[in-house]
């Protein structure tokens, strides 16, 4: 493990930031996560050993981008270039946040956080270089829709981190895309924060390719009467870990969440969600996916934390997964942690395989296994797939997995 042992000798970094000093100063106390604890004890030690065990990078390789862009009304921006946009339009408004706004954020969001839960956070901002920062304010209820990409380098390190803040009475649509490039590792910390009356419709799509490993943390706060919705696509990494954090702040906010996760080979892909209710009338409606084929391992484990203060609560998370190989291996364990006393909540796990009925009806119909494999397949991803906001004309994502599996 390279990187460890570079922050245990103090020959990480020859002139750290601010921010990186506090982040080295903690991990050099613990410089592993607690593998014995429920939040870490499922990954894979050697994969996670193997993704700790590159160079880290600084300077970005060309970014190859899954798709055109089609369209002039999008806005695409890529963590590690020059990104300096500043526009001020009749209707909405994009800024850079200055660098002090950008290092108080990250202070405050680091300085009293657990080492353990947020790991992957202190690993970043000890890694992620001021190049590789982006910090946006934004405004607007007509604001075009935004792409933001990360990419690693080949047989190397990066570390990418991407704060947004949103103004009040914001709407937009917002997708992230985490490239892994061959034998590599990526690190992604995001921050959103949503101001009141805002609506954000968040889609996050990691893949990559052979050996290639992604870290991706997501933070969001949302404050009174904001509405945030997120889709997720993991797949095609021999290690992925994809952690959430949502803190409703306030009270009187709508969560909704559908992610997927697709395993094949070898690969480990797990997510890991926390919602904080900290306040009355919170609402989440959650389902995450997992679709295990070979000897892959998939990973869900959710928590739904509803303190005294936030009566009226209406949550729900539920986990469906499905199994395309008896070698393949599915952990869920969604869970609630609920003191107020006037809340509906409710939460559940299923596994499954392949309907056989429905595999033999197509069949008679004339269609082989595989094709009748692909047509269910296309059913059990799409729901999930239709949450992302990325039209079917610029990236047809459903048919891009189908081909992959």
């Amino acid at each position: 493990m390279q990187i460890i042992e570079e922050i245990k000798k103090n020959e990480l970094i020859s002139n750290p930031s601010e921010i990186q000093k506090i982040c080295l100063d903690k991990l050099k106390l613990n410089p592993l996560p607690n593998i014995k604890s429920e939040y870490w004890r499922l990954s894979n030690k050697s994969k996670f050993s193997r993704f700790l065990d590159h160079s880290n990078k600084n300077k970005e390789s060309k970014v190859n981008l899954p798709y055109k862009k089609a369209s002039q009304n999008i806005i695409r921006l890529i963590i590690g270039e020059n990104n300096s946009i500043n526009l001020e339009k009749e209707n909405y408004s994009i800024k850079k946040l200055k660098e002090i706004e950008i290092v108080d954020y990250i202070k405050k969001n680091i300085s009293n956080s657990d080492q353990n839960d947020h790991w992957s956070d202190l690993l970043n901002h000890c890694l992620s270089s001021k190049e590789n920062i982006l910090g946006l304010n934004i405004s607007g209820n007509k604001i075009p829709p935004l792409e933001i990409f990360s990419a690693s380098s080949p047989d190397s390190f990066n570390a990418k981190t991407l704060i947004l803040f949103f103004e009040k009475n914001s709407k937009v649509d917002l997708i992230q895309i985490n490239l892994g490039n061959k034998n590599s590792s990526l690190s992604q910390s995001t921050y959103l924060c949503l101001e009141e009356n805002t609506l954000v419709n968040h889609g996050v799509v990691s893949y990559g390719e052979s050996k290639s490993n992604l870290l991706n943390s997501l933070n969001v706060i949302q404050k009174t009467n904001s509405e945030y919705s997120l889709g997720s696509l993991h797949f095609k990494f021999n290690y992925a870990r994809f952690e959430i954090r949502i803190n409703q702040l306030d009270g009187n906010a709508k969560t909704n969440i559908k992610g997927i996760q697709i395993t094949k080979n070898n690969d480990q892909i797990a997510t890991y969600t926390t919602m904080q209710f900290n306040g009355p009338n919170g609402f989440l409606d959650q389902i995450n996916k997992s679709l295990a084929d070979d000897k892959s391992h998939a990973v869900f484990e959710g928590s739904i934390i509803v303190p005294k203060i936030a009566q009226k609560t209406d949550a729900s998370q539920l986990s469906r997964n499905l199994l395309l190989s008896r070698h393949a291996k599915i952990d869920t364990k969604p869970q609630l942690e609920i003191i107020a006393d006037d809340v509906k909540c409710k939460h559940g796990a299923t596994i499954s395989q392949l309907n056989e009925e429905e595999l033999f009806y197509m069949r008679s119909r004339g269609l082989t296994l595989a094709e009748a494999s692909k047509l269910q397949l296309s059913s059990y991803i799409q729901e999930i797939i239709s949450s992302i906001p990325i039209s079917k004309d610029r990236w047809d994502l459903l048919d891009k997995i189908l081909k992959e599996n």
